[in-house]
């Protein structure tokens, strides 16, 4: 017997970390850090939303600890810190995968989520998490990746995004 379709035409904020204060409106939504420290407001559309994708590089390998990481990009001029960043920390390198451009990651410092980075090959942007929005119905709706990138980085027992774009290095360059 299958399982009934989630209804994803409403929000879904499950408890999920220390915070419970997360919100999702038509056009702009909340993600919050682990502990709850932290907490965002971000466009669900353009043109504050730039675009979401899969990345296998293995720079994002070591940053997430996984395989992969799920990220949004939304352009600076629309993303707004609700609370905590005085309690962000940052570090910077410039020895990215293929690039070798200056990626900075900013991290609560409380529960060290990675909230953020920003790269200056991509000036104007946050290349933020999917995995610290709160509402979980965005996750397949408006924020679902539309390409996956790196693809000859990812592990072999991993199969790809069905149904978007695949990319062998960088989508964006």
């Amino acid at each position: 017997m299958a399982a009934a379709a989630a209804d994803h035409s409403k929000s879904y904020i499950p408890l999920a970390g220390g915070a419970d204060d997360g919100w999702s409106k038509e056009d702009e939504a909340t993600a919050t850090c682990f502990c709850g420290a932290v907490q965002l407001a971000f466009p669900t559309q353009g043109p504050g939303l730039v675009n979401s994708f899969v990345c296998n590089c293995t720079d994002c390998h070591k940053i997430t600890a996984s395989m992969f990481a799920s990220n949004f990009t939304v352009a600076d001029t629309h993303l707004t810190h609700l609370r905590g960043r005085a309690n962000l920390t940052s570090y910077s390198q410039s020895r990215t995968v293929a690039s070798r451009n200056n990626m900075t990651n900013y991290f609560c410092s409380t529960c060290g989520t990675l909230m953020y980075r920003i790269s200056s090959a991509f000036p104007g942007q946050y290349i933020t998490r999917i995995g610290t929005i709160d509402d979980f119905h965005l996750h397949e709706t408006k924020l679902k990746p539309r390409v996956e990138q790196f693809i000859k980085s990812r592990v072999g027992w991993l199969g790809g995004v069905e149904g978007i774009k695949q990319v062998e290095g960088s989508a964006f360059t």
